[in-house]
């Protein structure tokens, strides 16, 4: 009988999703939000703030959902459902995995992880954290990208994948390319990000029919910024890409690079009315420039006062406009702060060679896959290092799961952006291997030292009275700050 209401349920959210239905129902469905997050959700470890950023970020990603199942492909319609009904009718098996992992390592495991199945791409791009290339012929065979799914699925009990690289489209193992590979698992779910260029009539019908995909297209601005960094014409091939996604039903984002040249321009109603309401993409990732991969320099970061003003400005557009906007640094209250190290609710990051990084953007790593599986050892295992603990055991103490009125400040949550000196400890005192020659610097430089110190102190200027003001209190009755 339990089950069968649970089917009742399900059929009946995919009724009204698929008519639109939803569009006259969202008040109501605002307002049951509102209710459970900011009303019911716990005084005792997120302040009202907290909870209301919460909210509106998970209001902006419902949102995003029912639109993509509206206009979705009938295998995208039914990738979709079957995820929801993974989520409602596997419960329990899903948290038996969880248990048994927690009973081992101590922890629950991570929520998804993200690969890298090449480092190839048709694009040569300044500043790429990748320093990927047409030439850069390094990539994972079908084989150990398969057993890396197997893991997130068997291991865990997870649905969601995010693959970067690279180019994923370029990836191809004889017969066996990324849509190959995202049909043989139907059970996960797949985040791509791509530069779109590749993506023709014949891969948009394609992606529309494996059901399980879908894209986020880097940008960085509008056409003359994006070609700057791009090259030439690549911003009309996004364009072009976009329109066959939308003609064949596959719902797709964006992803952009904040650097100090187009900050305003990627939070500016000019950007958000022509991608949203114009191209018709479901949602936006927004990665700030870090100083790692190809030229790294730490001059390249947005300044300080830049990053509020994305902070203000971003909290603003999602509230106003309720969509889903998820920055990777001024969106700590999304998270519980930062999510690397395979933490609960978190990732960890596999690379075109093997390597398993805390995290994208944390160019050191302890282990390979191809080393724990000649030992029979699972990925389980190589995530409960000593280093990847120590991590854990950071976040544990400076924001995850801390009570509000102790918690550290989540508006500057990355461990190794904005908390580098605790990185560098971690890197040196568990002997972490850097990426290559020009990462090991990130160690080694002391000017590099200097300046991502120097960074963090003048951040803290800025966000730490914010955080004191906004998030601390339990109850809190003011909700706008000014840079005055």
């Amino acid at each position: 009988m339990r089950k069968q209401m649970k089917m009742l349920l399900i059929k009946s959210v995919e009724k009204a999703a698929a008519a639109g239905l939803w569009k006259p129902m969202f008040p109501v469905i605002e307002k049951y939000l509102k209710k459970l997050i900011i009303e019911q959700g716990s005084k005792e470890m997120f302040s009202e703030r907290e909870r209301e950023d919460r909210f509106y970020a998970a209001l902006g990603l419902i949102k995003a959902v029912l639109l993509a199942y509206t206009n979705a492909s009938k295998a995208i319609k039914r990738q979709l459902r079957r995820n929801f009904e993974n989520a409602v009718l596997h419960y329990e098996e899903t948290q038996d995995k969880i248990r048994a992992y927690r009973e081992k390592y101590g922890v629950n495991p991570p929520y998804f992880l993200t690969i890298s199945p090449t480092a190839i791409c048709n694009l040569n791009c300044p500043d790429c954290y990748a320093k990927s290339t047409p030439k850069t012929q390094i990539s994972l065979t079908a084989d150990e990208v398969d057993w890396l799914l197997k893991a997130n699925k068997e291991e865990w009990g997870n649905w969601f994948v995010v693959i970067s690289g690279g180019e994923p489209f370029m990836w191809r193992d004889g017969d066996i390319d990324l849509i190959e590979m995202a049909k043989r698992h139907q059970d996960q779910f797949f985040l791509v990000y791509t530069n779109g260029t590749l993506i023709n009539e014949k891969t948009a019908k394609r992606l529309a029919e494996v059901g399980n995909i879908t894209p986020a297209i880097s940008v960085e601005g509008m056409r003359e910024k994006t070609d700057a960094r791009r090259g030439k014409g690549v911003f009309d091939k996004i364009l072009a890409a976009m329109r066959r996604l939308r003609e064949h039903g596959v719902p797709f984002g964006i992803s952009v690079t904040a650097t100090p040249d187009n900050y305003r321009e990627i939070l500016s109603d000019e950007f958000l009315d022509f991608f949203f309401n114009e191209m018709g993409v479901y949602y936006m990732w927004v990665f700030q420039y870090m100083p790692i991969g190809r030229g790294i320099t730490v001059l390249r970061q947005v300044s300080p006062e830049a990053r509020f003003w994305m902070w203000k400005t971003m909290h603003e557009q999602i509230r106003k406009r309720k969509i889903f906007i998820g920055d990777f640094w001024n969106s700590g209250t999304f998270s519980h702060g930062c999510i690397a190290g395979a933490r609960s609710g978190g990732y960890f990051y596999v690379d075109w060679k093997g390597n398993i990084y805390p995290c994208v953007f944390v160019p050191f790593y302890k282990d390979n896959i191809r080393d724990i599986r000649a030992k029979g050892l699972s990925l389980s295992d190589a995530i409960n290092s000593d280093f990847f603990k120590a991590i854990r055991d950071w976040q544990y103490k400076y924001s995850y799961f801390v009570p509000a009125d102790r918690k550290g400040n989540e508006l500057l949550p990355c461990f190794i952006r904005d908390n580098h000196k605790v990185a560098h400890e971690i890197f040196v005192k568990y002997n972490a291997k850097a990426y290559d020659e020009e990462s090991q610097q990130i160690i080694l430089d002391p000017l590099y030292y200097e300046q991502m110190l120097k960074y963090n102190e003048e951040c803290r200027k800025i966000f730490d009275p914010i955080w004191e003001k906004l998030y601390r209190p339990a109850e809190v009755k003011e909700k706008e700050v000014s840079l005055a």
